[in-house]
């Protein structure tokens, strides 16, 4: 809450910082006899506030980041040296209950003596540290604020200074990105690293069986088997149902919305339909789960097929239905961006409405469209609570739709949660199968991106 409203109060001066040096150039443009200002006036005002903010925002993000860092290492200088002298983990264990107890969390009764007064010293500590952080921090937004002021003049290149400044924000931005997806990768590549020193890769990849049972006590070899097939299998197996239902539904309300509703039925049913992107995945798995399920398994039963509730056709379905926009809306904008003019082309040699839309339009799309497919399959692929729900847990290999299956990220979830160890195989598959996983919607992507460069150029 304090560091909120620090910010709020960086963010004040800042709007002040931009209105003093606007109001600044302004007064020195009015005066006249010199040389014009180099920059529109809001330059100059954008140049103050940057000068107010960015250095307090870095010294503020430095405090936070070191201060408890700081604080803690003075506590435990602090404490006793028969609890110094413990193992580093058991030292974080009593760090971990002087903090709760300085926030409040346990109460003293709970704890030693030793560990009530560290937790009020942390919290002495912790006052001094954020009266501090206060004064430097808005210390250096005033002095940043000042010189921005001072640097204000006709000669001075506000918009040059303010673009670099925009420029490496965006460069940093960026590369927060790529290393968060680099660390993700690395974080995953490790533990499966790990994970194949203790279970082959060939029996992973080629085996037929998932059975990764927590046994092998006592000194035992056997823990399971942890075949890929059954898993993978279910994964392509749901997403191509759901395809199956997406792709013609929603290429077809697509090419409705864009070539033969008018304006206002388009203006409101483009919107209802992308509603189901913003529906919760466990609505949609409860959904499955107490209507679209139950519903198939009494109409099989009607017709004298055994339909199980929890099924890959009721988790398609509806995964179907919740990736619909995916096709719809990304289609529909990529058929409104052929040029009109292949359409005039094609209604002045005689084309009718449907073989303009068939035989130019649908073709100049065709590249948009199938990275709109391949992106909702991507969304398919890696989809879980519908499947939990839907579909159930059970790695069958089966090209049945009306029986159970389950997916890699199902069993992703199953084998991390509860009570984990991260050095047994049944924990370590999970990191082998999210970076199987990975590398399956990265193929996808990389598809998609040839089949539009591909064909691209063919209708430009």
């Amino acid at each position: 809450m304090l560091t909120l409203s620090v910010i709020i109060v960086l963010l004040a001066l800042s709007t002040f910082g931009y209105w003093y040096g606007l109001t600044g150039i302004r007064a020195i443009a009015r005066q006249g006899g010199g040389p014009r200002p180099h920059s529109r006036p809001g330059f100059y005002g954008t140049y103050v506030a940057l000068w107010c903010a960015i250095p307090a925002l870095m010294v503020l993000c430095l405090w936070l980041v070191l201060e408890p860092q700081i604080v803690r290492t003075i506590v435990v200088a602090g404490l006793p040296e028969a609890v110094r002298d413990q193992p580093a983990e058991i030292v974080g264990l009593v760090v971990n209950q002087i903090r709760n107890l300085a926030d409040g969390n346990i109460t003293a009764e709970t704890v030693d003596a030793h560990i009530i007064d560290a937790a009020a010293h942390w919290n002495r500590l912790s006052g001094i540290g954020d009266i501090a952080m206060i004064a430097v921090v808005l210390a250096i937004a005033a002095l940043g604020l000042s010189l921005g002021r001072l640097n204000v003049a006709p000669h001075l290149r506000a918009r040059n200074r303010v673009e670099q400044v925009v420029k490496v924000g965006l460069i940093i931005c960026s590369t927060v990105a790529i290393m968060t997806t680099v660390g993700i990768v690395l974080s995953m590549l490790v533990e499966a690293i790990t994970f194949f020193t203790q279970v082959s890769p060939l029996n992973f990849f080629l085996g037929l069986t998932w059975d990764p049972r927590f046994v092998g006590a006592a000194g035992g070899d056997d823990v399971g088997q942890f075949g890929l097939i059954p898993l993978l299998w279910g994964t392509l197996f749901i997403s191509a149902i759901a395809l199956l239902v997406a792709v013609p539904i929603g290429l077809f309300s697509a090419i409705y919305l864009s070539e033969y509703a008018g304006p206002k039925l388009r203006g409101t049913a483009k919107p209802l339909i992308e509603i189901l992107a913003g529906i919760p995945t466990v609505v949609y798995g409860f959904f499955a789960l107490i209507t679209v399920g139950p519903f198939f398994r009494d109409v099989g039963g009607a017709i004298g097929l055994s339909v199980a509730a929890n099924s890959a056709l009721t988790a398609g379905v509806v995964m179907g239905i919740m990736i619909i926009p995916f096709v719809s809306s990304l289609s529909d904008d990529i058929i409104n961006a052929v040029p009109q003019s292949l359409r005039d082309g094609a209604y002045g040699l005689g084309s009718t409405k449907s073989e303009t839309v068939r035989i130019v339009v649908l073709p100049a799309a065709l590249p948009g469209i199938v990275g709109a497919v391949l992106l909702a399959a991507s969304r398919a692929i890696g989809e879980t609570m519908i499947v939990v729900m839907a579909a159930g847990v059970a790695a069958n290999l089966t090209a049945n739709p009306f029986e159970a299956v389950t997916t890699v990220t199902v069993k992703i979830v199953t084998q991390l949660t509860g009570d984990t160890e991260f050095t047994s195989p049944q924990t370590l598959v999970a990191f082998a199968l999210g970076i199987t996983l990975f590398a399956i919607t990265l193929c996808l992507n990389i598809f998609a991106l040839y089949i539009v460069r591909k064909y691209r150029e063919q209708y430009e």
